[in-house]
């Protein structure tokens, strides 16, 4: 592929996670080297992953602003994610395929 060019986003499966105050965890679905974390609440939630059920989060991982997505390079190793909303509650959603999002 030239460079500088996006593959669509192709997922391979989507979990929800209802995240608030206290870290919680879900194991990932489908496969893919790319994860789109999507934040429904209006709060920052910090997101985290591991390789089992006992990944925790906390504000010290990756923020993701209220009300938008970010996609991250993920690894064959990750099978969890965990999230929190320190300042609230709602919806996360881990999206894991392949390829970019615009």
């Amino acid at each position: 592929m030239p460079t500088g060019s996006v593959s669509p986003f192709r997922s391979s499966g989507t979990v929800g996670l209802a995240a608030g105050a206290l870290s919680s965890d879900v194991r990932l679905t489908g496969g893919g080297d790319t994860i789109v974390v999507t934040n429904s609440s209006s709060s920052v939630a910090f997101v985290r992953f591991g390789s089992d059920g006992t990944v925790v989060a906390s504000v010290a991982d990756m923020p993701v602003l209220g009300s938008s997505k970010v996609i991250l390079s993920i690894n064959s190793l990750i099978t969890h994610a965990a999230a929190i909303i320190p300042s609230g509650s709602g919806t996360i959603y881990f999206s894991r395929g392949d390829g970019s999002v615009a």
